[in-house]
């Protein structure tokens, strides 16, 4: 039988990263099922089961480059890439705490990967976890961090790296087991904690990459949790379950520390279940708000924020496992204002971030993430025609039923959200929106990067050029200028309504200018204006 290792090396964390993903796949909807804080979404085993899958795919990124047939990458290099794998992976609240626990575990593990240096890389991720999350609550995750962190202390001084992680995997299943008797929600539901079930699971598998020997327990089913003894503990500020904040708010990050702490004062004012992990300037933001847009905003103004995800929580908060909703709409949008606009109208919201279009994966999670029998999926882009119609199709395979209405710009989605009708039959509502988007006309300016010939003709580098329908009919100096012969182009077909989506570096005074611009030469023409943060084009323009 082979010894066991002395030092967690860069083979060892790729083999614990590869045994917690396939742990977390076997356990994952079991994990789910015992979801029922901080908010009862069945989604905590998935949200952990991505955020691994993230560290695990950064590892592997990272042993691909060092490829020579007999080289591997240092200890240092594999830890960090599975730290920032989780940070910029993480998946709802649980999956945040847990990237913050793998970071604040690398901080120490790039040093050594030896049992003191084990020891104290647990008691660092705890404490760490802890100071992420605004208000800690008892019974959850973070206990079960402390109690696996306390236990490995506890060994003494002979004890050898797989001692150490056998010490953490058994303090936190104890610690686990009295979840209930902690928090009352569980105390009622009669489940452990589910964050703290998955970080059991994590610990399990580093125990049999370091030790080589299998877990002895999977999910903690509902028969076995031990009944609550004495009070049970509402833990103070810790978010209802009943009647929580109606959005999940999670986005990336690049800030500075000054910034990051306005910014967790400010989120703290307006929402719950507030985390915020990282640091070197790149950061992971987790708030549960009843304004979406203005927790993106307060992100925007600390930094820049990118992979947004607004999600909207079923009305039914109280079921561990909510039924699926009828129906839902999925958007892609180019801009983290719509995102929040899109979101506050109850769709589920995919961010296009500029020069980086989502893959048909993200488009299928975010159908799956708004947990509904039936789907309208807006792409808002031409060239994701072929994407989303992938999506879709994998989605249906799924028993989703998917209708993709072929919007090519978000101005014509911003227009079928307006006309959706869950009440309605599903065909009537896809017709609805469909007709909606299609007489809706789009137009956009965009800055000419180079030389080159257009159907408006020939274009020097910098020259603001308006695109209606998709094609260059207009070449301009000037951003106001080209909005509004853009305009007087798209009017003179005629139309009631003008939509315009600002970027984040145009003024609000050009909304006022074009506004004005539209009410002086077409009185029966009204105009509504959105900001929409930080999106590819400068401005973007809808005619119905």
């Amino acid at each position: 039988m082979p010894q066991p290792p002395d030092d967690l090396d860069a083979v060892a964390v790729r083999t614990w990263c590869s045994l917690a993903l396939d742990a977390l796949g076997r356990e994952r909807e079991a994990i789910d099922a015992i979801n029922v804080y901080p908010v009862a979404d069945g989604d905590t085993g998935t949200n952990l089961y991505l955020t691994v899958e993230s560290a695990a795919a950064a590892v592997e990124a990272v042993f691909a480059a060092h490829e020579t047939g007999t080289t591997v990458p240092a200890p240092a290099d594999a830890v960090g890439a599975m730290a920032h794998g989780a940070l910029i992976g993480a998946r709802g609240n649980s999956g945040t705490i847990l990237a913050q626990l793998l970071r604040g575990m690398a901080s120490v593990l790039s040093e050594s990967g030896d049992a003191p240096h084990l020891r104290t890389a647990l008691k660092v991720a705890a404490a760490a976890a802890r100071l992420a999350v605004a208000h800690p609550v008892e019974g959850t995750v973070l206990t079960v961090a402390t109690a696996a962190a306390d236990s490995a202390a506890a060994t003494d001084g002979s004890a050898g790296l797989t001692d150490v992680a056998e010490a953490a995997y058994e303090g936190a299943r104890a610690a686990l087991a009295a979840t209930p008797g902690q928090l009352a929600v569980l105390g009622r539901a009669g489940v452990v904690d589910a964050g703290g079930q998955g970080l059991v699971t994590v610990l399990g598998a580093l125990l049999e990459a370091v030790g080589g020997r299998a877990r002895e327990h999977a999910v903690l089913p509902a028969a076995d949790v031990p009944p609550a003894t004495g009070a049970l503990t509402p833990a103070g500020d810790c978010p209802d379950p009943e009647g929580g904040p109606a959005f999940e708010v999670i986005y990336l990050l690049e800030a500075s520390d000054d910034a990051v702490a306005r910014l967790r004062s400010r989120l703290d004012a307006m929402g719950e279940s507030l985390v915020v992990v990282g640091g070197d300037g790149l950061w992971n933001v987790h708030v549960h708000v009843d304004d979406a847009g203005a927790a993106v905003e307060a992100g925007v103004e600390a930094g820049r924020p990118y992979r947004i995800r607004i999600t909207h929580f079923a009305a039914d908060r109280g079921a561990a496992h909510r039924e699926p909703a009828q129906r839902a709409v999925v958007a892609v949008v180019p801009g983290d204002g719509l995102a929040g606009l899109c979101a506050e109208a109850g769709a589920t919201t995919v961010l296009a971030r500029p020069g980086e279009p989502p893959a048909s994966g993200e488009l299928v999670d975010a159908i799956r993430r708004a947990h509904a029998r039936e789907v309208v999926l807006l792409p808002n882009d031409t060239q994701l025609r072929h994407t989303a119609a992938a999506a879709a199709e994998q989605a249906r395979s799924e028993g989703i039923r998917v209708a993709l209405v072929p919007t090519r710009a978000a101005v014509q989605g911003i227009a079928a959200l307006a006309v959706h009708e869950p009440g309605r039959s599903f065909d009537e509502d896809v017709v609805a929106m469909t007709s909606a988007a299609g007489a809706t006309r789009y137009a956009e300016l965009a800055v000419a990067e180079r030389q080159s010939w257009t159907m408006a003709g020939i274009c020097q580098a910098g020259d603001i050029l308006g695109l209606i329908d998709g094609d260059v009919a207009v070449i301009g100096t000037d951003v106001p200028g080209t909005a509004r012969t853009v305009l007087d182009r798209m009017l003179s077909a005629g139309g009631e309504l003008v939509t315009l989506v600002l970027g984040e570096d145009v003024p609000d005074g050009l909304a006022d200018e074009l506004s004005d611009h539209v009410r002086e030469g077409y009185l029966a023409v009204d105009t509504v204006v959105y900001r929409g943060g930080h999106q590819a084009a400068p401005l973007l323009i809808g005619v119905e």
